[in-house]
């Protein structure tokens, strides 16, 4: 069985405004997002991304007073879930989740993987959209990329 991919908000953001969201699904296939990060994002959204809360408000309220409420409800969901692999770019709330044994990426972990799956031939073209927005791509970032993909 598939482990259950959930993503936060700043991925969908970022794939969406250069027309690669569906990057996500022919990656991953099925996507969760918390109703806090459907808010967060604001746009409509495709039929392979699933909205699911967590049960656990309580403990989303706790994690909210060191995250923003749609990284709160999505690491919260997450430790609900067990054994899934969470999509999230916010250095602080990537810390947070990997200090509760979760399992991460990111976007740019996103791009390397449609890589190496074959989804894609190269980064290079999604980099360069990146580019061409308010994402803030380091120059060693770049290089780390392009590296881990093999280009």
């Amino acid at each position: 069985m598939q482990r259950t991919i959930l993503s936060d908000t700043s991925c969908l953001i970022i794939f969406g405004k250069i027309g690669e969201l569906e990057l996500l699904h022919r990656v991953f296939g099925e996507i969760i997002i918390t109703g806090d990060v459907t808010d967060e994002y604001g746009l409509p959204l495709p039929e392979w991304i699933s909205i699911r809360n967590p049960h656990n408000k309580n403990y989303q309220q706790i994690l909210e007073a060191s995250v923003d409420k749609g990284e709160a409800s999505a690491i919260a969901l997450a430790v609900e879930s067990g054994d899934c692999l969470l999509i999230i770019d916010d250095l602080k709330g990537r810390n947070l989740a990997e200090q509760l044994g979760i399992n991460i990426t990111g976007t740019f972990g996103v791009i390397v993987e449609a890589k190496l799956s074959g989804v894609i031939n190269s980064v290079k073209p999604i980099l360069a959209k990146i580019k061409q927005t308010d994402f803030r791509l380091s120059d060693d970032l770049e290089k780390k990329v392009l590296s881990k993909a093999g280009e």
